[in-house]
């Protein structure tokens, strides 16, 4: 935070260089097709540094409770498919940041209770099932969970954090939606939008799929190195929480 008004990120490493250059130059080729984005006050590659004005407002997770679900899907889905036209040839692959099924198979399952550890294997083979053939790729956001939308008073402000933006499948950009507020309003609000204004439908299959690598591997980092889960919860209650998801969207991961 820069005199209250800006927000400064400035690259201490060389990994943390490349993902800042690399954000500095979406944020260049996005503007201004792209609806949401940070404005951006002063860029420098020597030094890397990334100055954006400062957006009054909170976060997603601060807020979904009280928001109005299918108003904020339509808010969503508007940059989304905003975003995800911009796909071209030059762009890069996204660096893809869930656990394979293989590390939750063999060390997540230590975590769930005894009674839940096979279905934790089945769901893990449903979704190598699902995500076995790709999907078409576009240009994702590629972290786009509530602590990266900021929101203000029912509107969707600005999304930031663009370092792992990069060529992947729509649906991986959703993967932290079915977690976000209670049941699964927010996602299918956000789905049933973005193909009214896209004309392209996403597969929920397939969301699930990614949700399911990403909550796992969230809870499995988290408790091998002793950090406590954002809600205080255990990884068994993440479970189970996963099951409802799966029954309310109407999917079986068992078959």
């Amino acid at each position: 935070m820069v005199g209250g008004r800006f927000v400064a990120k400035f690259a201490w490493s060389e990994p943390a260089a490349g993902r800042l250059a690399h954000e500095i130059a979406m944020l260049e080729r996005l503007r201004p097709a792209v609806p949401y984005l940070p404005e951006v006050v002063a860029s420098s590659t020597d030094p890397v540094l990334l100055v954006t004005r400062l957006v009054p407002g909170v976060a997603l997770f601060d807020v979904v409770d009280s928001l109005d679900r299918d108003e904020a899907g339509r808010q969503v889905a508007e940059f989304l498919g905003a975003l995800h036209h911009q796909a071209g040839r030059d762009l890069p692959a996204a660096s893809l940041q869930p656990a394979t099924t293989d590390v939750l198979r063999e060390q997540f399952v230590r975590w769930a209770r005894p009674d839940q550890r096979a279905d934790v294997i089945r769901w893990c083979d449903w979704a190598d099932d699902v995500l076995a053939t790709p999907g078409p790729q576009v240009l994702v956001h590629g972290d786009l969970h509530g602590g990266n939308q900021v929101w203000d008073a029912g509107k969707l402000r600005v999304v930031v954090d663009f370092e792992t933006a990069g060529l992947a499948e729509a649906e991986y950009d959703l993967r932290a939606f079915p977690g976000t507020g209670p049941g699964v309003e927010l996602l299918t609000a956000t789905m049933r939008h973005y193909a009214q204004l896209t004309g392209r439908e996403l597969a929920v299959e397939r969301v699930m799929a990614w949700h399911l690598r990403t909550a796992f591997a969230d809870a499995l980092w988290r408790s091998e190195a002793g950090v406590p889960l954002p809600d205080h919860r255990t990884p068994a209650a993440w479970v189970d929480d996963l099951a409802d998801r799966f029954a309310a969207l109407g999917i079986n991961p068992q078959r």
